[in-house]
Protein backbone atom coordinates (compact mmCIF):
# COMPACT_ATOMS: atom_id res chain seq x y z
CA UNK A 1 0.00 0.00 0.00
CA UNK A 2 3.29 2.45 0.45
CA UNK A 3 3.80 2.22 -3.47
CA UNK A 4 2.34 4.24 -6.38
CA UNK A 5 -1.47 2.72 -7.79
CA UNK A 6 0.43 1.93 -10.80
CA UNK A 7 2.67 -0.05 -9.79
CA UNK A 8 0.09 -1.94 -7.63
CA UNK A 9 -2.01 -2.17 -10.72
CA UNK A 10 1.10 -4.21 -11.78
CA UNK A 11 2.05 -6.33 -9.45
CA UNK A 12 -1.15 -8.75 -10.02
CA UNK A 13 -0.18 -9.00 -13.84
CA UNK A 14 3.06 -9.61 -12.99
CA UNK A 15 2.63 -12.42 -10.34
CA UNK A 16 0.42 -13.97 -13.07
CA UNK A 17 2.82 -13.45 -15.53
CA UNK A 18 5.59 -15.45 -13.88
CA UNK A 19 2.83 -18.14 -13.39
CA UNK A 20 2.10 -18.54 -17.13
CA UNK A 21 5.88 -18.93 -17.75
CA UNK A 22 6.59 -21.75 -15.18
CA UNK A 23 2.80 -22.99 -16.76
CA UNK A 24 3.72 -22.40 -20.49
CA UNK A 25 7.80 -22.88 -20.55
CA UNK A 26 8.08 -25.29 -18.07
CA UNK A 27 5.52 -27.57 -18.48
CA UNK A 28 4.14 -26.91 -14.60
CA UNK A 29 0.76 -27.06 -12.76
CA UNK A 30 1.24 -23.79 -11.19
CA UNK A 31 -0.60 -22.50 -7.61
CA UNK A 32 -1.28 -19.17 -7.52
CA UNK A 33 -2.39 -17.43 -4.14
CA UNK A 34 -3.45 -13.33 -4.56
CA UNK A 35 -3.90 -11.24 -1.70
CA UNK A 36 -6.15 -9.52 -1.83
CA UNK A 37 -7.29 -9.16 -4.83
CA UNK A 38 -9.40 -6.17 -3.84
CA UNK A 39 -6.22 -4.29 -3.99
CA UNK A 40 -5.89 -4.65 -7.60
CA UNK A 41 -9.17 -3.14 -8.55
CA UNK A 42 -8.47 -0.05 -5.43
CA UNK A 43 -5.56 0.48 -7.81
CA UNK A 44 -7.29 0.50 -10.75
CA UNK A 45 -9.45 2.99 -9.28
CA UNK A 46 -7.17 5.33 -8.21
CA UNK A 47 -4.72 5.11 -11.63
CA UNK A 48 -8.80 5.97 -13.76
CA UNK A 49 -9.02 9.10 -11.53
CA UNK A 50 -4.90 10.20 -11.74
CA UNK A 51 -5.95 9.81 -15.22
CA UNK A 52 -9.13 11.83 -15.14
CA UNK A 53 -11.82 9.36 -16.41
CA UNK A 54 -15.56 9.34 -15.01
CA UNK A 55 -16.03 7.28 -12.49
CA UNK A 56 -18.83 4.75 -12.19
CA UNK A 57 -22.38 5.05 -10.02
CA UNK A 58 -20.43 3.48 -6.64
CA UNK A 59 -16.81 5.39 -7.90
CA UNK A 60 -15.05 2.39 -9.79
CA UNK A 61 -13.21 2.75 -12.21
CA UNK A 62 -15.51 2.54 -15.75
CA UNK A 63 -12.82 -0.47 -16.76
CA UNK A 64 -13.57 -2.53 -13.89
CA UNK A 65 -15.00 -5.61 -15.85
CA UNK A 66 -12.51 -5.16 -18.96
CA UNK A 67 -9.71 -4.71 -16.11
CA UNK A 68 -10.80 -7.72 -13.98
CA UNK A 69 -11.52 -9.78 -17.29
CA UNK A 70 -8.11 -9.44 -18.87
CA UNK A 71 -6.70 -10.88 -15.67
CA UNK A 72 -8.86 -13.29 -14.82
CA UNK A 73 -9.29 -15.14 -17.88
CA UNK A 74 -5.35 -16.05 -17.91
CA UNK A 75 -5.49 -18.20 -14.98
CA UNK A 76 -6.47 -20.75 -17.35
CA UNK A 77 -5.23 -24.49 -18.68
CA UNK A 78 -3.13 -25.30 -21.90
CA UNK A 79 -1.97 -28.23 -23.36
CA UNK A 80 1.46 -28.07 -21.00
CA UNK A 81 -0.03 -27.46 -17.62
CA UNK A 82 -2.28 -25.55 -15.87
CA UNK A 83 -2.80 -22.07 -13.32
CA UNK A 84 -5.17 -22.69 -10.44
CA UNK A 85 -5.98 -19.79 -8.17
CA UNK A 86 -6.80 -19.11 -4.66
CA UNK A 87 -7.92 -15.73 -4.03
CA UNK A 88 -8.66 -13.66 -0.63
CA UNK A 89 -11.15 -10.83 -1.85
CA UNK A 90 -12.48 -7.93 0.99
CA UNK A 91 -15.82 -7.45 0.93
CA UNK A 92 -16.11 -3.84 1.53
CA UNK A 93 -18.93 -2.74 4.48
CA UNK A 94 -19.58 -6.70 3.91
CA UNK A 95 -21.92 -5.84 0.21
CA UNK A 96 -21.39 -8.76 -1.75
CA UNK A 97 -23.30 -6.63 -4.16
CA UNK A 98 -20.68 -4.22 -4.10
CA UNK A 99 -19.08 -4.17 -8.26
CA UNK A 100 -15.77 -5.01 -7.04
CA UNK A 101 -16.49 -8.56 -5.23
CA UNK A 102 -18.90 -8.75 -7.54
CA UNK A 103 -17.00 -8.76 -10.70
CA UNK A 104 -14.89 -10.75 -9.49
CA UNK A 105 -16.75 -13.23 -8.28
CA UNK A 106 -17.95 -13.84 -11.97
CA UNK A 107 -14.98 -15.33 -12.40
CA UNK A 108 -14.37 -17.83 -9.83
CA UNK A 109 -15.57 -21.47 -10.11
CA UNK A 110 -16.02 -21.50 -6.58
CA UNK A 111 -16.64 -18.53 -3.38
CA UNK A 112 -16.28 -19.52 0.14
CA UNK A 113 -17.83 -16.27 2.22
CA UNK A 114 -16.83 -16.07 5.66
CA UNK A 115 -19.26 -14.11 7.60
CA UNK A 116 -19.24 -11.61 10.66
CA UNK A 117 -22.98 -13.15 12.09
CA UNK A 118 -21.89 -16.95 11.80
CA UNK A 119 -18.58 -15.94 13.99
CA UNK A 120 -20.28 -13.99 16.67
CA UNK A 121 -22.04 -17.27 16.89
CA UNK A 122 -18.87 -19.04 17.46
CA UNK A 123 -19.47 -21.48 15.09
CA UNK A 124 -15.74 -21.82 13.00
CA UNK A 125 -14.70 -21.72 10.46
CA UNK A 126 -17.82 -18.96 9.87
CA UNK A 127 -18.47 -20.25 6.75
CA UNK A 128 -21.85 -18.75 4.94
CA UNK A 129 -23.26 -22.10 3.71
CA UNK A 130 -25.76 -19.95 1.80
CA UNK A 131 -23.64 -17.26 0.43
CA UNK A 132 -21.02 -19.84 -0.44
CA UNK A 133 -21.33 -21.42 -4.01
CA UNK A 134 -19.38 -23.76 -6.20
CA UNK A 135 -19.73 -24.90 -9.96
CA UNK A 136 -19.02 -28.15 -9.25
CA UNK A 137 -22.18 -28.99 -7.24
CA UNK A 138 -23.81 -30.69 -9.95
CA UNK A 139 -25.62 -34.15 -9.51
CA UNK A 140 -23.30 -35.35 -12.56
CA UNK A 141 -19.93 -34.28 -11.11
CA UNK A 142 -21.05 -34.47 -6.80
CA UNK A 143 -23.29 -37.76 -7.46
CA UNK A 144 -27.23 -37.61 -6.86
CA UNK A 145 -26.89 -38.05 -3.01
CA UNK A 146 -24.40 -35.78 -1.79
CA UNK A 147 -26.34 -32.99 -4.49
CA UNK A 148 -29.88 -33.35 -2.89
CA UNK A 149 -28.35 -33.59 0.92
CA UNK A 150 -26.60 -30.24 0.16
CA UNK A 151 -29.92 -28.52 -1.52
CA UNK A 152 -31.90 -29.86 1.07
CA UNK A 153 -29.42 -28.51 3.89
CA UNK A 154 -29.30 -25.02 1.95
CA UNK A 155 -33.57 -25.16 1.98
CA UNK A 156 -33.27 -25.68 5.59
CA UNK A 157 -31.33 -22.92 6.33
CA UNK A 158 -32.68 -20.21 4.63
CA UNK A 159 -36.21 -21.19 5.90
CA UNK A 160 -34.62 -20.11 9.55
CA UNK A 161 -33.34 -17.17 7.95
CA UNK A 162 -36.57 -16.08 6.80
CA UNK A 163 -38.05 -16.96 10.72
CA UNK A 164 -35.55 -15.10 12.50
CA UNK A 165 -37.53 -11.43 12.31
CA UNK A 166 -40.48 -13.86 13.67
CA UNK A 167 -38.99 -14.98 16.07
CA UNK A 168 -37.45 -12.63 17.48
CA UNK A 169 -40.76 -10.34 17.56
CA UNK A 170 -42.91 -13.18 18.28
CA UNK A 171 -40.94 -15.85 20.25
CA UNK A 172 -40.84 -19.90 19.09
CA UNK A 173 -44.05 -20.42 20.64
CA UNK A 174 -46.03 -18.04 17.70
CA UNK A 175 -44.17 -20.43 15.31
CA UNK A 176 -46.37 -23.12 13.84
CA UNK A 177 -45.31 -27.14 14.41
CA UNK A 178 -43.42 -26.99 10.66
CA UNK A 179 -41.51 -23.98 11.42
CA UNK A 180 -40.55 -25.37 14.81
CA UNK A 181 -39.37 -28.61 13.28
CA UNK A 182 -37.62 -26.35 10.67
CA UNK A 183 -35.83 -23.58 12.92
CA UNK A 184 -34.76 -27.36 15.55
CA UNK A 185 -32.95 -28.70 12.44
CA UNK A 186 -31.35 -25.94 11.23
CA UNK A 187 -30.16 -25.14 14.90
CA UNK A 188 -28.47 -28.79 14.90
CA UNK A 189 -27.04 -28.46 11.29
CA UNK A 190 -25.74 -25.23 12.72
CA UNK A 191 -23.73 -27.23 15.75
CA UNK A 192 -22.71 -29.75 13.19
CA UNK A 193 -20.79 -26.72 11.26
CA UNK A 194 -19.48 -26.18 14.58
CA UNK A 195 -17.54 -29.71 15.16
CA UNK A 196 -13.97 -29.01 15.90
CA UNK A 197 -11.81 -28.37 12.80
CA UNK A 198 -8.27 -28.54 12.41
CA UNK A 199 -8.24 -24.82 11.32
CA UNK A 200 -10.21 -23.58 13.80
CA UNK A 201 -7.75 -25.22 16.50
CA UNK A 202 -6.25 -21.74 17.54
CA UNK A 203 -10.41 -20.11 17.64
CA UNK A 204 -11.74 -22.44 19.72
CA UNK A 205 -9.29 -24.01 21.47
CA UNK A 206 -10.20 -28.06 20.94
CA UNK A 207 -8.15 -29.95 18.87
CA UNK A 208 -9.41 -30.87 15.54
CA UNK A 209 -10.78 -34.17 14.36
CA UNK A 210 -10.96 -35.28 10.53
CA UNK A 211 -14.81 -36.26 9.15
CA UNK A 212 -14.38 -38.49 5.89
CA UNK A 213 -17.07 -36.56 2.96
CA UNK A 214 -19.21 -39.27 3.18
CA UNK A 215 -19.13 -39.33 7.36
CA UNK A 216 -20.29 -35.83 6.94
CA UNK A 217 -23.14 -36.08 3.88
CA UNK A 218 -24.54 -38.98 6.28
CA UNK A 219 -24.64 -36.90 9.04
CA UNK A 220 -26.55 -33.98 7.70
CA UNK A 221 -29.00 -36.66 5.89
CA UNK A 222 -29.33 -37.78 9.43
CA UNK A 223 -30.64 -34.23 10.67
CA UNK A 224 -32.58 -33.44 7.34
CA UNK A 225 -34.79 -36.79 8.25
CA UNK A 226 -34.73 -35.89 11.63
CA UNK A 227 -32.99 -38.92 12.99
CA UNK A 228 -30.27 -37.00 14.48
CA UNK A 229 -30.59 -36.43 18.06
CA UNK A 230 -26.46 -35.97 19.34
CA UNK A 231 -25.28 -33.12 21.34
CA UNK A 232 -22.53 -31.41 19.32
Amino acid sequence: MNEPPGARARVCLTGLTVAEYFRDQEGQDVLLFIDNIFRFTQAGSEVSALLGRIPSAVGYQPTLATDMGSMQERITTTKKGSITSVQAIYVPADDLTDPAPATTFAHLDATTVLSRGIAELAIYPAVDPLDSTSRIMDPNIVGQKHYDVARGVQKILQDYKSLQDIIAILGMDELSEEDKLTVSRARKIQRFLSQPFQVAEVFTGHAGKFVSLEETIRGFDLILKGRFFCHI
